[in-house]
């Protein structure tokens, strides 16, 4: 009896281990996905201070989009959106009418050949628009994975360095399942 319960709680510390392990590899990788991991380091924490000093991600999201009326925010994940400019540091939401990204910081912007502003980096999709949720990843590297979203209309967006790419990923095809 004592064995069989050694035996039980080893498998419970190797599971919780691996788990630890995956979320500490989930982060690093987060934090070198954009050109410097100091400065992802550093918009992570300056999110983290905004939603505390905000009331929560809740309240975030409802003074960055708006909500619409009946809509609830589900989950917020920290991630990167791939752009024309390299990976923006930022925060996906998903509620129950749509999904939104902002960027941390903001983005240079050229308004015109001498003019430039700088900008936060949002995409707003309504669940009603989306046609697929995919998964991929970096043959090369099997730790960098990606979430590629396809909208009716034939857009796509690419997100990557989730922290928690696996819940990220399910969240997001259940709302892709509860938009039919």
């Amino acid at each position: 009896m004592i064995l069989r319960m050694l035996n039980r709680c080893g498998k419970k510390l190797e599971d919780h281990s691996r788990k630890a392990g995956d979320a500490a590899g989930n982060v690093w990788h987060h934090l070198k996905t954009g050109p410097s991991v100091t400065n992802a380091a550093m918009a992570r924490l300056a999110q983290g201070t905004k939603v505390l000093a905000e009331g929560g991600r809740g309240k975030v999201f409802q003074q960055t989009f708006g909500i619409l009326p009946g809509e609830q925010l589900k989950n917020a994940y920290a991630c990167y959106l791939s752009t024309s400019s390299g990976p923006a540091i930022g925060t996906l939401y998903i509620s129950t009418r749509r999904l939104a990204f902002c960027s941390d910081k903001p983005l240079c912007h050229n308004v015109s050949e001498v003019q430039q502003e700088w900008i936060y980096y949002q995409v707003v999709v309504g669940l009603e628009q989306l046609r697929s949720v995919n998964s991929s990843a970096n043959v090369g590297n099997p730790a960098e994975k990606y979430i590629q979203i396809i909208t009716m209309d034939n857009h796509e967006f690419w997100f990557m360095g989730f922290v928690s790419y696996d819940k990220a990923l399910k969240n997001l095809r259940e709302a892709l399942q509860h938009s039919d």
